[in-house]
């Protein structure tokens, strides 16, 4: 058995291919362990998992932090539930608003906070946090998700609209008129988790709406590249940009690969019926992996305009990530040699610029010469990413993962001796 990507398949199924998606799944668990803060919080980690002196702790890292350790625990690795637990009381008591309600975006190291911006990506992550830590069974996952849905419904969904509204002040003052589809995609993302932790089809619902908008409505009209940016009225804000992180300008192949994911999730779990959500999905994929590989170099380019034409060709682990699940996803459904070998491509990217396999953990970036680099992050950000790369792929269904991981405990626990 090796432990090395193969340069030709088939490799989708057979025991290597499981046996690498395991051990780099504990390498990632292992190495993301030790950003717990005791005084609150998780460390952001360098390469080498030191903790970087006084960066922030940001909702979107604590709430991911939980999420992928809920995971964890269900799959059967030793010491997930001390991180749940952790990631679950930061939350409460810091990055939640006990005076005006909602969760802050940042605190301080010691627990100040550091911006009191109400975002919906942010809330859509308190919602998966809860979601994931309800599946894992943690006593405080039902007051979370209680608490972050009455914020949600009051004043991020947009209940003539069918979607969520994007940022408010600390007391509720909205303060610009963006709207985005990276916030909405990422709820979709919680919705549906929600939905299959609780058994409530009114979350998974709203995440149809949602779905109905950005994949049924806006990405046929742009050629299945969907614009990231709207305003007040949601038509389409070409000329925004943002955030080069969050918003920059142009579409990102990335979140359309997610989505492409997204979208057989619902689909599998509202009973297979609707053809318009595969067709969805399928457009979204092959514009993604057409528009987003680069094949000078290997890896997913960030952004590229309406025609297609690169724009930002940074490369950035996420998105090989969200390639990953989208081809796993669509390998599921139907097993064909060209999707395995997206399939395999994809990893070989990873293995050659972004998995530390000595440390653990995937490198955020790469520069022009294929090696790390840190121009857009400092360290390595989170585990949310990499480690549904390495799990989601595992599992046999296109939705119903947290009920499947623990058919994973047996292998995890060889590997954990």
């Amino acid at each position: 058995m090796t432990d090395s990507v193969p340069r030709h398949g088939p490799w989708w199924g057979t025991e290597d291919h499981r046996s690498y998606l395991l051990r780099d799944a504990l390498r990632q668990f292992r190495f993301f362990a030790r950003s717990l803060d005791v005084a609150g919080g998780f460390h952001a980690q360098d390469f080498d998992g030191a903790p970087i002196p006084g960066a922030p702790r940001e909702l979107h890292a604590t709430t991911r932090m939980v999420h992928a350790f809920a995971l964890g625990h269900l799959a059967g690795v030793k010491g997930a539930d001390d991180m749940i637990d952790h990631g679950m009381a930061s939350l409460w008591r810091h990055h939640r608003d006990g005076a005006h309600g909602g969760y802050v975006w940042a605190f301080a190291p010691g627990g100040a906070t550091t911006d009191a911006s109400k975002l919906a990506y942010g809330h859509a992550f308190v919602l998966l946090a809860g979601a994931s830590a309800k599946a894992a069974g943690h006593p405080d996952a039902d007051r979370l998700i209680e608490d972050v849905w009455e914020i949600i419904n009051v004043h991020f969904w947009d209940h003539d609209q069918a979607r969520m509204r994007e940022e408010y002040t600390r007391d509720w003052a909205e303060f610009s008129a963006y709207r985005g589809m990276n916030a909405n995609m990422h709820s979709v993302e919680a919705l549906l988790a929600a939905s299959e932790a609780t058994g409530d089809r009114s979350f998974a619902a709203r995440a149809r709406m949602i779905l109905d908008f950005f994949a049924g409505h806006v990405a046929p009209r742009h050629e299945w590249r969907l614009p990231e940016h709207y305003n007040r009225d949601w038509h389409v804000d070409p000329a925004y940009e943002g955030n080069p992180m969050f918003r920059p300008a142009g579409t990102t192949p990335g979140h359309s690969l997610e989505l492409s994911r997204l979208l057989l999730q619902a689909w599998d779990m509202d009973g297979r019926r609707d053809p318009a959500l595969l067709r969805w999905s399928e457009k979204l994929y092959a514009r993604a992996l057409s528009d987003g590989w680069d094949s000078t170099h290997g890896g997913i380019l960030y952004t590229v305009d309406t025609h297609g034409r690169p724009l930002r060709r940074a490369r950035y682990w996420w998105p090989v990530t969200e390639a990953i699940g989208a081809a796993a996803a669509q390998l599921k459904r139907q097993p064909d040699e060209a999707l395995q070998e997206d399939y395999l491509r994809l990893w070989r990217c990873a293995e050659d610029l972004f998995i530390d396999r000595r440390r653990g953990g995937w490198f955020p970036e790469v520069g022009t010469d294929n090696r790390p680099d840190a121009r857009q992050f400092t360290g390595k950000p989170d585990i949310y990413h990499a480690i549904q790369a390495c799990l989601f792929p595992l599992l046999p269904g296109l939705s119903g993962a947290t009920t499947e991981l623990p058919t994973l405990a047996r292998e995890i626990a060889a590997l954990q001796g």
